[in-house]
């Protein structure tokens, strides 16, 4: 089978991100916490999904309307609003640290969008990742297990486009079993997975025990207002 460039680009770069994901999930994203509030998510019966490990929902975020809406051209992230959770944040910009692994966000109010990943909008899976609290309070994604399928999100973009999303499905898995294959393979539509942390806190070890995902495919749907 011949090899072109762009396939070689898109397999190292989808390498790049399943590393760094997992050096990112190891260690426990945003994990770092003092007797916090419980997030939605960690509720008994959560609006996420979460599944014992070993067993990974199949992707449905393809297939539909939303996921076969053009991919847009790359442009940087400037803002992101969620108005079903009243949340506007400017975005950090997120590369990666000297282990490899995910920059997490320097302010807990702000969201970071990671660079080494496609721009929101963009073909692939443009990813977003956000504190759920920090020194025992709420941050910026503290109710993100609360959005459901058909929910909004927007992004405005430095070329003064605004991409919305369409949130597909959330999902909540144990750190121990992150799929990280799912979240950061290739795609062949503009989508966005938002991740912060969720679950049980431990208080021996100031981290959570899982993380929430929230899949998303680039829509036409007008925005909310």
């Amino acid at each position: 089978m011949r090899v072109t460039s762009r396939t070689r680009v898109m397999i190292a770069a989808a390498t790049a991100l399943a590393v760094a994901a997992a050096v990112l999930l190891t260690a426990g994203l945003l994990q770092r916490d003092t007797t916090p509030p419980r997030p939605p998510s960690a509720d008994p019966a959560p609006t996420s999904s979460p599944h014992p490990p070993g067993h990974h929902a199949p992707s449905d975020d393809t297939g539909t309307a939303a996921s076969r809406t053009r991919p847009l051209p790359a442009s940087a992230p400037a803002q992101l609003s969620i108005p079903s959770l009243g949340v506007t944040s400017a975005l950090e910009r997120l590369g990666r640290d000297e282990g490899g692994g995910m920059q997490t966000p320097a302010d807990h109010r702000r969201a970071g969008w990671y660079t080494p990943g496609p721009t929101p909008g963009e073909l692939g899976p443009a990813v977003i990742a956000g504190h759920v609290t920090w020194n025992g309070a709420k941050s910026v994604f503290y109710r993100l297990g609360d959005l459901s399928p058909g929910d909004l999100i927007a992004i405005e973009r430095a070329d003064g486009r605004t991409a919305r999303f369409e949130v597909q499905r959330t999902e909540r898995y144990p750190k121990s079993d992150f799929p990280t294959v799912e979240v950061y393979r290739n795609l062949d539509h503009a989508g966005l997975r938002l991740i912060t942390c969720g679950g049980e806190f431990d208080e021996a070890n100031h981290y959570y025990t899982d993380n929430i995902v929230v899949y998303a495919a680039l829509t036409d749907r007008p925005g909310e207002g």
